[in-house]
């Protein structure tokens, strides 16, 4: 509109130049009638009046119009620098997405590789398992063999018997006579007294041959056990984890300990307080001590004190809030380890609400033994003898992950970690065979799964193992002087030594008083006696030394 008013405004201009100049160079005619003549300086002056107004607007309106085309412009170079950012974003978000991508197919590839390796180990493991059951097919010939020599052993013993009861009946015979011929006693009295020297003699018979016998199935059953037990320990390597009751936290400078310690100690109280820990701030350099018996904590302590002194930031509040961001990303981090736990056994079945109290299994000891590591280590050695044993290996391997579950959380409600165990057991529907690993492992009840048998040794094995376990010098050496006290309570025993920490104890006995017979009698009943009073790790092994010496000077 502004537009054609700019046009309106020029012809008008245009008509009234126009004009004047026709009326002024027109040539004046006579008339008959007298016409008065128009005023040309009037005129001139409004038409270069409306010639100055109509360039005055015109100015302003191509002003106004610079101005608009100039907002139009930068309006433009706005849009466009809006939109060039939001490309350039654009194009970093599809970087980015290229490179997440770039990242998933590598992981998927990565995962791909370690799904081979693990096939290849397992068709090797099915190898090994090929020749391993070919070896035990020849050893069972040869045990087969050997049980018919033994078979033909004990027959010729049984011969040797029926000879000696031949000859003692003969004996008898012979002592009745001479009894009744010598010391004139009736029959009844010699026959008790002959039957007193013969049962006399045939239980010293009967000990010598059930020694003997005892021993040799016992060495050959030792001799299957420990080729079994060693098979499937040196296929596995374990960690050997001793948890301490304290934590070091490295610092940039020792400026940081006022920092930490804060305004009157406000900072050192509030951070003690929410993590339940004790900071310990000596004169060490560089380093804050954190101290507590629960794992756990010091992991989430040691983590909070390390953002906090990242970021720098140290005062109640700023604590609080990094300890309670600490705390949520531990529970994702314990559940993510039983987890990976769980995958790592093979054990996909498992209700994933265990992921958790696996996981927490971490962060708890056993004399200062890491309880996880020693819940997979009883899982891998007990699968690895069911493997060897032809029985169920996964039944195995999930009674020992699951044997000391309990443990997770018997420090928070209280109670036995068995009784806790079985619920959490019960509560996530396993079965019957784990229920009865984890009581039978502290022989609340008999075993009734040949898996858990196996899951009870293992147990014992990964306790005993050298290193695995520590405990207090108090509790140690009371250990000791009530395995000595048991020992010397029997009759005959002359004095008692427990060596090798406590896994052997030799018993010394008066040979005036006890038999060799009588001290093989005592070494068992020792150990009966030490299975049914005393707790201990492993085994113990019972020694007792009967010696007799006689001696005398030339002079």
């Amino acid at each position: 509109m502004e537009f054609i008013s700019i046009l309106l405004v020029i012809v008008a201009v245009a008509i009234g130049v126009y004009l004047g100049k026709n009326v002024l160079g027109r040539k004046s005619e006579p008339a008959p009638i007298y016409v008065p003549q128009p005023d040309l300086g009037e005129a001139k002056e409004k038409a270069e009046n409306i010639l100055k107004e109509a360039k005055e607007k015109a100015e302003k309106l191509i002003s106004d119009a610079k101005e608009e085309a100039k907002k139009i412009i930068e309006e433009a170079e706005e849009r466009a620098e809006k939109l060039l950012k939001e490309a350039k974003e654009e194009i970093e978000r599809l970087k980015e997405e290229i490179e997440r991508r770039k990242k998933e197919l590598k992981e998927r590839e990565e995962s791909i590789q370690a799904k081979e390796r693990h096939l290849d180990r397992r068709w090797e493991s099915i190898e090994r398992r090929e020749e391993e059951l070919l070896h035990r097919e020849r050893e069972l010939k040869e045990l087969e063999r050997s049980l018919d020599n033994f078979r033909e052993e004990l027959r010729e013993r049984e011969e040797e018997l029926r000879r000696e009861r031949e000859e003692i009946e003969e004996l008898k015979k012979r002592e009745l006579e001479e009894l009744q011929r010598i010391a004139q006693l009736t029959i009844e009295e010699a026959r008790q007294e002959i039957l007193k020297k013969v049962e006399e003699e045939a239980r010293k018979d009967a000990i010598k041959l059930m020694k003997a016998i005892e021993e040799d199935a016992k060495r050959k059953a030792e001799f299957e056990a420990k080729k079994v037990i060693a098979t499937a320990v040196q296929r596995l390597s374990p960690q050997i984890a001793i948890n301490y009751t304290t934590t070091t936290v490295e610092l940039p400078s020792n400026e940081f300990k006022g920092r930490i310690i804060g305004r009157e100690g406000r900072n050192i109280r509030t951070f003690e307080i929410l993590t339940g820990v004790d900071l310990i701030i000596d004169d060490t350099p560089d380093i804050v001590t954190i101290s507590s018996f629960d794992p756990l904590r010091r992991e989430i302590a040691k983590e909070a004190l390390q953002r906090l002194i990242a970021d720098g930031r140290i005062h109640p509040a700023r604590i609080e809030e990094v300890v309670d961001e600490v705390k949520r990303e531990f529970d994702e981090k314990i559940r993510k380890l039983g987890e990976e736990t769980v995958y790592e056994l093979e054990l996909h079945d498992i209700n994933p609400g265990l992921y958790y109290y696996i996981g927490k299994l971490y962060y708890r000891t056993s004399y200062s033994q890491n309880v996880l590591l020693h819940s997979k280590e009883v899982a891998y050695i007990a699968g690895l003898m069911a493997e060897e044993l032809g029985l169920d290996a996964k039944l195995a391997r999930r009674a020992g992950l699951l044997h000391d579950i309990g443990k997770a959380i018997s420090h928070e409600l209280g109670g036995s970690h068995t009784d806790i165990g079985v619920e959490l057991a019960r509560k996530y529907g396993e079965p019957d065979a784990v229920i009865n690993a984890i009581r039978a492992h502290h022989d609340e009840e008999p075993v009734r799964y040949p898996e858990v048998a196996l899951v009870c040794a293992a147990d014992a094995l990964s306790a005993a193992r050298p290193g695995a376990r520590r405990e207090t010098l108090e509790a140690y050496i009371r250990r000791l002087e009530k395995l000595e006290e048991i020992v010397k309570s029997f009759k005959g025993v002359a004095n008692a030594y427990a060596v090798q920490a406590g896994r052997e104890v030799r018993v010394i006995v008066n040979p005036e008083e006890i038999s060799d017979e009588e001290a093989y009698l005592l070494s068992k009943e020792i150990a009966r006696k030490i299975e049914e009073e005393l707790d201990f790790p492993g085994q113990i092994k019972v020694v007792v030394i009967r010696e007799t010496r006689h001696v005398e000077y030339a002079k």
